[in-house]
């Protein structure tokens, strides 16, 4: 057996650093590292979120609701640096008990009602002002089925690819060969249904849309790992197409903005407070 070959122990325990981009955050427990109230605006929604692909499914979903002219969709949108362990506070894990972002509290009614994991805040947004979301029948089943399609296939593409690709300390042949099949496979699925829908649902733009774009429409748009030209994603010309089409809309534009803090200086807005703060941009 090579002396490169890791073994693992009867019982696993956390006595080093796992190394990469992110392991001064991660940890096998759960719950506050420490005391710290959460920030509330003046909108029925406080947004606590970061645009990583996760946190940007809702803030388009906002600005989308915004531009059918819904101003009971207003929102306040806090940055939450989840470099600096800011998703460890103890008032952001009375929102979100499992520390990730994005998280919502919906304050517009009597009680105030705390949502997290982004495809539930999806849901409730558009169950909420019926939207984005066909109400019934066989249109409804296929946009869930697109949107937890997303939800449990993200996580190959950015935990799997994304995180053996771009982050792990080191490269390793076997994992990225692993995830990178398994993505290309995703691109695969989704290009072939591509090919005879105009949106993920046909003819209508939906929530299923806004949860896949902003992972698999980042990724063919070459936003996503620097891994476009290793993934040969030109090859999915119906994802291009689609993906294209949904970055021009002006809402998308405003919602990738949204507690961004990194790349070019007009496509950052740290945080949102009102709809102006994006017409400075």
């Amino acid at each position: 057996m090579s002396e490169n070959v890791y073994e693992p122990p009867k019982v696993w325990t956390w006595d080093t650093a796992s190394g990469g981009k992110f392991a001064n955050i991660n940890r096998p427990i759960a719950g506050a590292t420490h005391k710290k109230d959460l920030p509330v605006g003046k909108h029925p929604f406080q947004l606590y979120s970061l645009a990583t692909p996760n946190g940007v499914k809702v803030t388009i979903m906002f600005e989308e609701l915004l531009a059918k002219g819904i101003a009971e969709a207003e929102y306040d949108a806090h940055l939450t640096d989840i470099g600096e362990g800011e998703q460890f506070s103890s008032g952001f894990v009375d929102v979100n008990p499992n520390s990730k972002i994005p998280a919502l509290l919906d304050k517009s009614g009597d009680k105030d009602v705390p949502i997290f994991e982004s495809g539930a805040i999806l849901m409730h947004l558009a169950e909420k002002f019926d939207e984005f979301l066909p109400s019934e029948g066989s249109a409804r089943a296929e946009c869930l089925s697109w949107l937890f399609w997303q939800v449990g296939s993200g996580p190959f593409l950015g935990g799997g690819f994304g995180h053996f690709y771009a982050y792990a300390p080191e490269k390793f042949e076997y994992p990225i060969n692993r995830f990178a099949m398994e993505a290309k496979r995703q691109l695969s699925v989704l290009d072939i249904h591509l090919a005879e829908n105009t949106y993920m649902c046909g003819d209508d733009y939906t929530i299923a849309d806004m949860a896949i774009w902003p992972w698999y429409g980042a990724l063919v748009l070459g936003r996503l790992y620097d891994a476009a030209e290793f993934l040969s994603v030109h090859e999915y010309k119906n994802v291009q197409r689609w993906a294209n089409a949904i970055d021009e809309r002006p809402a998308v534009i405003r919602g990738r903005k949204v507690n961004r803090t990194w790349g070019e200086e007009h496509e950052q807005l740290r945080e949102r407070h009102d709809g102006s703060d994006l017409d400075r941009k």
